[in-house]
């Protein structure tokens, strides 16, 4: 049987982010329970149960830890009778808000959760006040603080640049929270403007930093992260040796995974398709289809991310055919001006090429 990752969307938030695009909405404890059976109900009934091992979990949100350790512990179990999870090898990771101090750590360990995904976003209380976040620094703090004494040591950190009145004093004093935190992942995302945010709506009036000076934050932080013992290994992704995240790496290594929840995305045998964004399309097991996965262009696409890139070998295997002349020949320019790293044995874009990843791995795609 194939290894695969499994995603639990858990749609339920206290307060709506301005800049959030995510599937959320209010909840109760009436409706947390609810959700909690419909989730067990739909992973037991899968077509691809007793198919496949699952080998990272992953809950994301929305807040997953407004469930409560109980519920999460009831949603485990149920991926491990029909999955095959094997806690004691698995990346078990849930996200939490860091604005309470009352949630059970203790609890949550003993379901197997083994890594927890806190959404800091800034150390700074002023622009945490600004991103509509309910936690300040010393909060964020005690609740991770509380993680570590009941033996979480897998803590990522997220946070956010280029936001309104950031300043790269504020963004050192980030770093140096997480550092002093003993975080060992970061991931670090540029904010982005969605439309039909609050954000969206503000954009005139937020005082943004144009292309330039978000570009100049991003290196001040890789810079950071360098100096701190971290290691870069995927865009937006930073971590001590050895703490690289498993379940996103099966994203970007483009490998089967399999979502639950509403707008949760999945890509198995072949094809993609999501569930929408509404709960009564997850509770009636409606999927709309996203079309084919894991051709050549999708798989450079998402391999680029990472700071390994692209072995020639594996791509040898996985596609029964070299890597194709016409990526090279794009990828020998690049290297010429110092955006992409070419070797014998593989492709990888430098740290100057992550900066305008996105422009670089499109001139690479160019046919």
């Amino acid at each position: 049987m194939k290894n695969i990752g499994i995603y639990i969307h858990i749609p339920f938030c206290e307060k709506k982010c301005p800049y959030c695009d995510f599937y959320s909405r209010l909840g109760t404890d009436q409706l947390y329970d609810e959700y909690t059976d419909q989730m067990i109900s739909r992973i037991s009934t899968s077509p691809y149960a007793k198919e496949y091992i699952a080998d990272t979990l992953y809950f994301g949100g929305g807040t997953p830890s407004l469930l409560g350790a109980e519920r999460i512990g009831k949603i485990i179990e149920a991926v491990k009778r029909n999955f095959f999870l094997k806690v004691e090898r698995a990346e078990i990771t849930v996200e939490v808000n860091p604005s309470k101090n009352d949630f059970d750590f203790t609890m949550l360990k003993l379901t197997g959760v083994n890594r927890i995904s806190f959404g800091l976003q800034s150390a700074n209380d002023d622009e945490l006040k600004m991103l509509g976040r309910l936690h300040n620094s010393t909060q964020a703090s005690k609740c991770i603080v509380s993680a570590q004494k009941s033996g979480f040591n897998n803590i990522s950190l997220d946070l956010m640049l280029a936001i309104p009145g950031q300043t790269k004093e504020s963004l050192r004093k980030s770093v140096d929270f997480c550092v002093k935190h003993n975080a060992v992942h970061i991931s670090a995302y540029i904010l982005k403007i969605e439309p039909n945010t609050v954000f969206a709506r503000q954009k005139k009036c937020l005082n943004l930093p144009d292309e330039d000076e978000a570009a100049d934050y991003y290196e001040y932080l890789c810079e950071l992260m360098r100096q701190n013992g971290y290691v870069h290994y995927e865009i937006s992704n930073f971590c001590k040796e050895g703490y690289e995240g498993r379940h996103n790496l099966q994203y970007w290594h483009d490998e089967e995974y399999l979502g639950f929840g509403p707008s949760a995305h999945s890509f198995m045998e072949g094809k993609r398709f999501y569930t929408p964004r509404k709960l009564k399309s997850f509770y009636t097991c409606e999927k709309t289809d996203d079309g084919n996965g894991g051709d050549e262009a999708e798989y450079i696409m998402l391999a680029l991310r990472l700071k390994e890139g692209i072995d020639f070998g594996m791509f040898r295997k996985r596609f029964g055919y070299p890597f194709p002349e016409k990526y090279l020949e794009q990828g020998r320019k690049l290297a010429g001006i110092g955006l992409v790293d070419l070797r014998s044995s593989g492709i990888s874009l430098s740290e100057k090429g992550f900066l305008v990843s996105n422009t670089v791995i499109a001139k690479i795609l160019e046919m």
